[in-house]
C-alpha cells in the first residue's frame, strides 16, 4: 500500500478530497485582501529608498501634496504617534520595523514616505514627486564582511555551537575524509500575493484586511504599537496567495494602517513586485564547511558542519543551516558551528524551510562527495549511515519510516540501473544524464491552538477556528478533520476560519499548522460529542440509555452503542428530547514537553533526481523528480501530494534558478523582478512524482500527523546538485548552478 494510512469506511480523513475553496479561486470568486474596497477608500503608495545606508536628507513634499488627487504625505514629521517604538520585540517572533520614526535608512528598499491619494496612479505619481535626496554612506553587503562573531543563537534559540564526541579523532582517524565549501545565495520572497492591507479606523476600533499567517500574533503586535486593545482590532484574513514565512506582519503593512489614521479614512497600501525585495525579510546567503570522515567500510567517523551567514546591522535572525546535520546520519562525532556578520540589508526572516533548504543542499552534496571518496554508490552509503536513533541527542525517533522511503522510491525511480562513475550516460540526442539522490528531512513542530464545535438540532455541525489558509488546502484538510470528529459528513458541516474572532489557531508556519489546529478541532470535536452523550446516555427514553460503561461512537450524525450496532439515536432526537438547540465543545493543542523530551520526532524522504546537460551549451534540464515521503497520518493524499510538487519545484529553484543580484557598490538588488529573478515555470518540471509511504507516530500529536509543506524542499535541491555532478563529473558547490560552471569545466 503505497499511499498511506487509507481511511476507515465512512471517514473523511484520508480521502483525496477536492479543495472546498478550489472553484472560487479558478472562477476569480476568491476574495483576497487588497479585493476590498469599502466606501471612502483611498490609496497609498510607498515611496522607498535607493541607498542602503545613511540618511534620506530631503523629500519634496509640497510637490507630491500639489499633484491632483493626493490628499496626503506621510514622513516623519506627521506620522501618528506609535505607543511603543517600532524596535521592539515583546512579540514573540516579531522583528524590528522601519515607520518613519527617523530619517535614517537601514537597507534599499526601506519605505522612507507614504502617498496616500484617491487613486493609485495619483499615489503612485507623487511617490515619484518627492524626489528624495540622500547622504549616503559605505555599504557592506557581502559575507566577506570584516566584523565576524559568534552569535548567542541561531534560527529561534537554537545553540550556535553543537558538539558531541571528539570530531578532530574522528577526522584523525577516518580512512576517507572530505572537506568542501558550498555557498547559497541570498534568495527573496515571491508570492503570489504580496503584502497588502485594507485598513479603517472606528475611533481606537481598527479594522483590517491582510494576509497574515498569525492572526493572534499579528493582533497583539498591533495591540502594543498602536496601545489598544487585542479585542479592538479586528482581522479579516480569507485566502493567502502564499505565505512562506514572510506573512506574520510587516512594516509596510503597519504604515498602511498608520496612514489609515492620519486621514481618518479607509486606506489600501499594496506592495509592488519590486518593494518585496526589502522590507518583508528573505533568506541570507550561506557559505558552509563541512569535513566528513569515515572508515574504510563507509561508516562516517565524523562531521563538522560550520556555517556563516549574516542578519541585518540592526536586528537578529541567523538561518540555522547547521541544524539539519544533527539528526540525519550516524557518526560518533558531529559538531555544528556558526559566525555570523552583520550587513547593511533588511533583516533575513523565516523562508520555507529556513535553515533546512540552505543546510541540506551542503550536508547532501558533501555526503555524495564523501560516498565517491569510498567508492560507494550513494544510496548504499546513506543506509550504511542509517541513524536509528538521533546522533547528536541520542533520542529514539517517534517514528522514521525513512528506509521504506529509500527503497520505495529508488524502485519507482530506477536506480538500480545507476552507474557508479560519473559521465557514463546519454540519450538518444547525445545528452548528458545524471541521477542524484537526496534525503529530506523537517522536524515535526506544534504550536499553540483552540477551536470551537457546535452540533446544532437540524443534525448539522460548525466547527469555528481561525485557521489560515494559504493556497495548500488548509481549509479543507480541517474540514475533514472537523467532520470525522463530530461524526458527520462533509456536506454537513460548516467550517468557519480567516477572521480574528474566532479561536486562536496559533501560526501557520513551520508546516505544523495541521497538526496544531487539526488537534485543537479534534479535541473540539470530541467535547461536544462527549456532552452530547452524556445527554443520552443518562436519558432513560433514550436507546442509549445506560451505555456509559461501553461507549458509544459517533458516525453519520448518530451516536452508536460500541457493543451494538442496532442501539443508535441521531443527534437532532437527543437534542430534541432534551430541548436543546445545539451542544458546543471547545478544544485546545498544544506540543507536550514530556513527549518532545523523550522522542526526536522529524517527517523524512527521499528525493531521487534526473537531469539531462548539453554537453556543449552546459545547459542543464531536470527531466524527472521522484519524491518519497513518510509523514504520520495523511489527512488527504491529494493536497499533500501538492505540497511534496511544490517543495520538490522549490527545491529546482533552489539548485538552478533562484538568486538575488545585489550591488555590492550600493546595496540594492538589481533584479528585483520576476523577469530576472528567476522561479521555475512549468516547462521547468516535466515529471514530477510523490510517493505518500506509510507511517504511523503514536507520540507527535493526537492525530499522528507531521508537517509536508516544507520537507520537499530539503531533500531535491541536493538531488538535483548531485544529478549534475553524476551527469558531468563537475562538482558545482555554489548555488544556484549557472550554465558558466558546467560549460568551462567541460571545455577544460
Amino acid at each position: 500500500m503505497s499511499d498511506a494510512n487509507r481511511s476507515r469506511h465512512g471517514s473523511s480523513i484520508g480521502q483525496p478530497v477536492t479543495r472546498r475553496d478550489g472553484m472560487q479561486k479558478v472562477t476569480g470568486q476568491a476574495r483576497f485582501a487588497a479585493d476590498n474596497n469599502p466606501a471612502g477608500l483611498l490609496y497609498a503608495a510607498l515611496a522607498t529608498s535607493k541607498i542602503a545606508l545613511g540618511r534620506v536628507a530631503f523629500l519634496d513634499v509640497a510637490a507630491a501634496r500639489a499633484h491632483p488627487g493626493v490628499v496626503e504625505v506621510m514622513v516623519q514629521e506627521n506620522r501618528p504617534a506609535l505607543a511603543q517604538h517600532p524596535d521592539d520585540k515583546s512579540v514573540p517572533f516579531s522583528f524590528k520595523m522601519d515607520l518613519l520614526q527617523d530619517d535614517r535608512v537601514r537597507y534599499a528598499g526601506q519605505p522612507i514616505a507614504v502617498v496616500i491619494a484617491e487613486t493609485l496612479e495619483a499615489a503612485t505619481e507623487g511617490a515619484a514627486l518627492l524626489a528624495p535626496r540622500y547622504e549616503a554612506e559605505p555599504v557592506e553587503v557581502t559575507l566577506d564582511a570584516a566584523g565576524a562573531y559568534v552569535p548567542e543563537t541561531v534560527g529561534v534559540g537554537a545553540p550556535a555551537e553543537m558538539r558531541h564526541g571528539d570530531v578532530e579523532a574522528g577526522l584523525g582517524s577516518a580512512a576517507f575524509r572530505i572537506e568542501a565549501t558550498y555557498e547559497t545565495p541570498l534568495q527573496f520572497h515571491n508570492a503570489m500575493e504580496p503584502h497588502a492591507v485594507v485598513a479603517a479606523w472606528d475611533g481606537d476600533a481598527l479594522s483590517l484586511d491582510m494576509p497574515t499567517q498569525g492572526l493572534a500574533l499579528t493582533q497583539m503586535r498591533l495591540a502594543s504599537l498602536f496601545g489598544i486593545r487585542m479585542q479592538d482590532i479586528h482581522i479579516r484574513t480569507p485566502f493567502i496567495g502564499g505565505g512562506f514565512g514572510s506573512k506574520l506582519l510587516s512594516g509596510p503593512q503597519v504604515l498602511g494602517i498608520l496612514a489609515a489614521r492620519l486621514v481618518g479614512r479607509p486606506v489600501k497600501l499594496v506592495l509592488t513586485r519590486a518593494q518585496m525585495y526589502g522590507p518583508v525579510s528573505h533568506r541570507s546567503p550561506t557559505r558552509q564547511t563541512l569535513r566528513m570522515g569515515a572508515a574504510a567500510d563507509g561508516g562516517l567517523t565524523a562531521i563538522h558542519h560550520h556555517l556563516r551567514t549574516a542578519t541585518s546591522r540592526f536586528d537578529d535572525f541567523l538561518e540555522p543551516s547547521g541544524g539539519v546535520s544533527h539528526s540525519l546520519y550516524a557518526a560518533p562525532a558531529i559538531a555544528t558551528t556558526t559566525e555570523a556578520v552583520r550587513l547593511d540589508t533588511g533583516t533575513p526572516g523565516f523562508m520555507r524551510a529556513p535553515g533546512e533548504a540552505s543546510g541540506s543542499i551542503a550536508l547532501e552534496s558533501a555526503m555524495d562527495e564523501m560516498a565517491a571518496a569510498c567508492g560507494m554508490d550513494p544510496l548504499e552509503f546513506r543506509l550504511r549511515n542509517y541513524a536509528e536513533v538521533e546522533p547528536v541527542s541520542g533520542k529514539p525517533f517517534s517514528s522514521k519510516a525513512l528506509r521504506e522511503c529509500y527503497t520505495e522510491g529508488a524502485a519507482r525511480f530506477g536506480w538500480a540501473g545507476r552507474p557508479l562513475e560519473p559521465r557514463q550516460m546519454r540519450d538518444e540526442d547525445g545528452m548528458l544524464v545524471g541521477w542524484g539522490l537526496g534525503t529530506a528531512t523537517f522536524p515535526a513542530m506544534m504550536f499553540q491552538g483552540e477551536a470551537r464545535a457546535v452540533l446544532r438540532r437540524d443534525g448539522t455541525g460548525v466547527m469555528e477556528s481561525g485557521t489560515h489558509e494559504m493556497g495548500q488546502g488548509a481549509w479543507t484538510a480541517f474540514a475533514q478533520i472537523a467532520a470525522d470528529s463530530l461524526g458527520l459528513s462533509l456536506d454537513q458541516l460548516e467550517f468557519r476560519a480567516g477572521n480574528s474572532d474566532l479561536p486562536n489557531a496559533g501560526i501557520a508556519g513551520g508546516s505544523a499548522h495541521t497538526a496544531t489546529a487539526g488537534s485543537a478541532i479534534h479535541s473540539a470535536g470530541g467535547q461536544a460529542i462527549e456532552r452530547l452523550t452524556e445527554l443520552a446516555v443518562a436519558d432513560p427514553r433514550s436507546p442509549l440509555f445506560g451505555a456509559g460503561n461501553v461507549g458509544v461512537v459517533a458516525r453519520d450524525g448518530r451516536l452508536v452503542r460500541r457493543d451494538d450496532d442496532s442501539r443508535s439515536e441521531s443527534y437532532s432526537d437527543i437534542l430534541g428530547r432534551a430541548g436543546l438547540d445545539m451542544v458546543e465543545g471547545r478544544g485546545s493543542a498544544a506540543a507536550d514537553p514530556a513527549v518532545a523530551e523523550r522522542y526526536a520526532m522529524h517527517a523524512h524522504g527521499a528525493v531521487f533526481a534526473e537531469v539531462k546537460v548539453d554537453p556543449d551549451l552546459g545547459q542543464i534540464r531536470v527531466t524527472r523528480l521522484v519524491g518519497a515521503f513518510a509523514a504520520g497520518r495523511i489527512i488527504n493524499p491529494r493536497l499533500v501530494r501538492s505540497q511534496y510538487y511544490g517543495g520538490m519545484i522549490w527545491g529546482l529553484s533552489f539548485a538552478l534558478q533562484e538568486r538575488a543580484a545585489i550591488d555590492p557598490r550600493t546595496g540594492r538588488v538589481m533584479n528585483a523582478d520576476l523577469a530576472e529573478y528567476h522561479v521555475p515555470v512549468n516547462a521547468d518540471v516535466p515529471s514530477v512524482e510523490a510517493i505518500l509511504v506509510a507511517e504511523e507516530d503514536p507520540y507527535v500529536n493526537a492525530l499522528g500527523v507531521k508537517g509536508v509543506g516544507e520537507i520537499g524542499i530539503t531533500g531535491t535541491a541536493g538531488a538535483i546538485a548531485n544529478a549534475v555532478w553524476h551527469a558531468t563529473g563537475v562538482r558545482v558547490r555554489h548555488f544556484p548552478i549557472a550554465l558558466e560552471d558546467i560549460t568551462g569545466a567541460l571545455e577544460a
